[in-house]
């Protein structure tokens, strides 16, 4: 997939913002459109190697304000606590009906419209870190301030590293809470999977092999199959064999319910994290 887009700036790129930008750029985005910038000059002269205009914001006091210098899309990767300060930071060099992208979690539309001159159009985006190897989910909402045109600038970032799905803000905590910390709940399940296998007998390469192994086959049958994953787990357990068995213990677990109480928990966590 490629893109047409306007020059764009990236402004505290870390890990998962540039996870993004490598997506940009295996799109055929070309390195002279983008601006960069980060904290340390190392990670900056890193992205320089490749061709991208970076600069640090530790050595080069400006390094933001330049950066968002013509660009019609801006990219904030900072944390949720540092959006604020940054756009205060570049307010009065952002051009007018710049889209403005934040990847903060709590940190909601209507505050950073606060701190962007008008005309600027203001979008939220929550990607997971799959995004960094092309299998992304980004949740996409738009600010007040954004009409559909910022929405699908914004998509597109996205878009060339996965599937996004534009919602509405008051589910984009709760998409978080389901895709963005997703990953997470898959490595544990993982992580404990391997642990059990070890406890069979099973080397720790052997249990890696396996589980892994069985969790990406899995997968990808249900992606090609286009069958529901009730469908497939029925295929697989055979009336009073042994994964029925298996299954029935999994089931007592509530795993519904687990998940739930999960997935509120981290919603709480942005709803308190907004506030701050």
């Amino acid at each position: 997939m490629t893109i047409d887009l306007p020059r764009v700036a990236m402004l505290g790129v870390g890990s998962m913002s540039g996870a993004v930008l490598q997506g940009l750029l295996a799109a055929g985005v070309a390195p002279e459109t983008v601006a960069v910038t980060t904290r340390s000059e190392s990670s900056a002269a890193s992205h320089r190697a490749s061709g991208l205009r970076a600069a640090a914001s530790e050595t080069d006091p400006d390094a933001n304000r330049a950066a968002v210098r013509g660009a019609g899309v801006v990219v904030l990767g900072v944390k949720p606590f540092g959006i604020v300060d940054l756009l205060d930071e570049v307010a009065s060099d952002l051009e007018p009906g710049a889209v403005v992208v934040s990847v903060a979690v709590g940190v909601t539309t209507a505050t950073m419209e606060a701190h962007v001159p008008s005309g600027v159009r203001v979008v939220r985006a929550l990607p997971n870190t799959p995004v960094g190897v092309g299998l992304g989910v980004t949740g996409v909402s738009a600010g007040e301030s954004a009409d559909a045109e910022a929405v699908a600038l914004a998509s597109s970032v996205f878009a060339v590293s996965g599937d996004v799905l534009d919602v509405p803000e008051s589910q984009l905590d709760a998409l978080s809470a389901v895709s963005g910390s997703g990953p997470a709940y898959v490595f544990l399940l993982v992580e404990e999977w391997q642990r059990a296998a070890e406890q069979l007998g099973f080397t720790a390469e052997h249990a890696r092999t396996m589980v892994q192994g069985t969790v990406r086959g899995a997968v990808e049958l249900l992606a090609r199959s286009g069958r529901e994953p009730a469908d497939l787990r029925r295929a697989v357990t055979s009336p009073k064999g042994t994964t029925e068995r298996a299954v029935a213990v999994l089931q007592e677990a509530d795993l519904a319910d687990t998940l739930g109480r999960a997935a509120r928990a981290a919603i709480s966590r942005a709803e308190e994290l907004s506030r701050l």
